[in-house]
């Protein structure tokens, strides 16, 4: 039990602090008075409002769908749909700004070939994808697959003679810097052109999107520097070869033959047989020059022409065309230059060829030689020793 000295002082507190309570209690304030009701500031003459409340039965107006922004401000405020519907049908408007088509969101609608009636993006797009890539891949992997076959079936074509040590100039100096500064040109375009365009459906999920898009972002700055360079050596090229390019007697037989090459019999030729014409004509001339003139229209380098949307996209489908197709010639020169036929990359590396290759190979252009209407060295000096021995070796191997 507690001692009566501690009950006291309990009763004593609890006494103090009911005292100081009461002496604190304070009464509850009056709330405020409601503010009386304003009309809310307008700013710049704007209001804001619910076009559905405003003007529900607006489009029972005969003429509804032909209201211009202002008209339809007065029942519908904030419905911008004849602006929008300006938009879609590529009307221009005004802007301040000095690119051709700033004023112009959306392109009109058009139909390119291949693509529905839609808006001219649209349209490109469809071709690219619809078109271009899918069949233009295509193309490209059968005449690999074409290339490949006929080397395991036939192998590379051989020389059956025997070398004679004494070898001929097939390509001068400058016709060898020409064609490797173009051949490297070419690779460099090829293999990013390939990679952009379908390197999403072998790479990317492979690499992943980072690395992917780095990647890209590489060879699209080595393909707009590269196709400059290509472009000047391709001139020199047609400039260096066209004399002896041009279609001669025999052209149409090795042709309807195919050259001799199923049968093991090759047609006699000058020094460019047909099929090299045909690669000239058609892959360096014609695709080689629409490649050319519309990468530089895309890589804006052409002067005095207007480079809008709609003229960049057919400069992009004329030249995705154009190098698919160039491409699957120069598969097949390649593989002849390289593989497919025994010392004609020897021949475009040292200049020469052995006399056997040449008359073997090209009997017309080897029998001009030797009546001495073709000089067997249009290069001055003296025939490299290790030149003429590699020329010689090619056609032994």
């Amino acid at each position: 039990m507690a001692s009566p000295v501690f009950w006291s002082a309990t009763v004593l507190a609890l006494s103090a602090g009911w005292a100081s309570a009461q002496a604190l209690k304070v009464e509850p304030a009056q709330e405020d008075p409601a503010p009386a009701a304003t009309q809310p500031a307008q700013q710049g003459g704007i209001r804001s409002a619910n076009i559905f409340e405003i003007g529900p039965d607006a489009s029972t107006d005969p003429k509804y769908g032909e209201q211009n922004n202002a008209e339809r401000g007065k029942v519908q405020p904030g419905n911008n749909a004849p602006m929008w519907r300006d938009v879609g049908k590529g009307v221009t408007g005004t802007t301040s700004l000095p690119y051709l088509e700033a004023g112009n969101l959306i392109q009109p609608v058009v139909q390119y070939p291949g693509s529905r009636m839609t808006s001219a993006g649209e349209a490109w797009r469809q071709v690219r994808n619809n078109w271009i890539i899918p069949y233009g891949g295509s193309l490209l992997l059968i005449v690999m697959v074409a290339i490949a076959l006929f080397y395991f079936a036939k192998g590379a074509i051989d020389v059956h003679g025997q070398p004679t040590g004494r070898v001929i100039e097939r390509f001068t100096y400058l016709e060898r810097a020409a064609h490797w500064l173009n051949a490297i040109a070419f690779v460099a375009l090829a293999i990013s052109g390939i990679i952009m365009a379908f390197g999403k459906f072998f790479l990317l999920p492979i690499m992943g999107s980072t690395l992917f898009g780095w990647l890209t972002y590489a060879l699209k700055n080595l393909h707009n520097f590269a196709g400059p360079l290509f472009a000047v050596s391709l001139v020199i090229i047609i400039v260096t070869f066209i004399k002896d390019n041009l279609p001669a007697k025999g052209d149409l037989t090795w042709l309807l033959k195919g050259g001799g090459m199923l049968s093991g019999q090759e047609v006699p030729s000058h020094r460019f047989n047909a099929g090299e014409k045909v690669v000239f004509w058609a892959g360096v001339f014609l695709f080689g020059l629409i490649v050319v003139g519309s990468g530089l229209f895309l890589d804006k380098l052409v002067p005095a022409v207007e480079y809008t949307r709609g003229n960049m996209q057919w400069a992009h489908m004329i030249h995705a065309t154009a190098a698919v197709l160039m491409m699957c010639l120069f598969m097949g020169h390649i593989y002849l230059g390289t593989i497919g036929m025994k010392g004609a990359y020897t021949a475009m590396r040292t200049g020469y060829v052995d006399e056997t290759w040449a008359k073997e190979h090209h009997q017309l252009w080897y029998d001009d030689i030797k009546a001495g209407k073709i000089p067997a060295q249009r290069s001055s000096g003296p025939v490299n020793a290790q030149d003429a021995a590699d020329a010689t070796r090619a056609v032994k191997a």
